[in-house]
């Protein structure tokens, strides 16, 4: 029973889920200039988390021949959990995600039935498309800061829209990256990754100037006047981070890259909770 719990753990890849549920709550506070009400925010954050895990279990689901190579320790690879249990696992997720969506509002429903079918489509159809693959992933994380909009009725929002513009360019850079990891998997599926068309070492310059531009991007904010001084903490710490694990991807040698993809996820959720926490205690 330890096996399967920990199996289906790994399966969702928890710290996704929980980004993306973050970006859903920013959202609303960035649309509304406020916290939601809990119903909304509670709502809100766990119906993307749990359609962001329901894609991420059809990943792997679908992923098992190229995972064998590229990460022989996801669950279905080394035998944690079967595929019929991830499938039936990932459609579990899914159902809880839009019953929590429609909770919310039908306009809600409708965003989060055209998140999954991306993820769907993304994972049977594009993963191997390369370029159009991972255009699909990032405007799917772009478009979680326009759920959280949605969730409190203020959809159009210029503050969520250019939130999601940076989300979605964080994660094009890390899936060019990400994939330039995983060529030799890739090459067994006819993958058309940039890494594979024009080399590791043009797709990890290629993610680099995409960073290079986010951390450029997070100034208009402020000359803009959108926000306080302030929030020159969360921006500046997250802006260190994609700058730290940029340097990292140009240096790095083989597959050590895995490691400064994982701490730019994780620093730039930091920078987003960090974000929350100075709104909650300006209100």
């Amino acid at each position: 029973m330890k096996k399967k719990i920990r199996g289906i753990f790994n399966l969702i890849r928890f710290e996704l889920p929980f980004s993306a549920g973050v970006c859903v709550v920013l959202g609303q506070v960035l649309s509304s200039g406020e916290f939601a009400s809990l119903r909304i925010t509670l709502l809100g954050f766990t119906s993307v988390f749990f359609i962001s895990a329901s894609i991420l279990a059809f990943n792997d689901y679908f992923d098992i021949e190229s995972d064998k190579v590229n990460a022989p320790f996801r669950p279905i690879p080394s035998n944690l959990i079967l595929p019929s249990e991830a499938l039936l696992f990932a459609v579990l997720l899914l159902l809880i995600g839009l019953v929590l969506s429609y909770k919310i509002s039908f306009v809600v429903l409708i965003i989060a039935i055209g998140l999954a079918l991306i993820g769907f489509l993304y994972n049977r159809y594009f993963k191997r498309s390369g370029l159009l693959g991972n255009l699909m992933v990032s405007f799917s994380v772009g478009m979680t800061f326009l759920y959280g909009g949605a969730t409190v009725e203020l959809l159009f929002n210029k503050v969520i829209i250019f939130f999601g513009i940076i989300a979605a360019l964080v994660d094009l850079g890390e899936e060019i990256a990400a994939d330039s990891m995983d060529m030799e998997g890739d090459k067994l599926i006819n993958s058309n990754s940039v890494a594979i068309k024009r080399g590791k070492a043009e797709a990890i310059k290629i993610s680099s100037f995409i960073f290079i531009l986010v951390i450029l991007l997070t100034f208009v904010p402020f000359l803009l006047k959108w926000f306080s001084p302030i929030y020159i903490i969360p921006i500046g710490i997250m802006d260190l981070v994609i700058g730290y694990s940029t340097y990292g991807l140009i240096k790095s040698k083989n597959n050590e890259g895995r490691k400064y993809i994982r701490i730019l996820y994780l620093g730039a959720t930091l920078g987003l909770i960090l974000f929350l926490v100075i709104r909650l205690f300006e209100t």
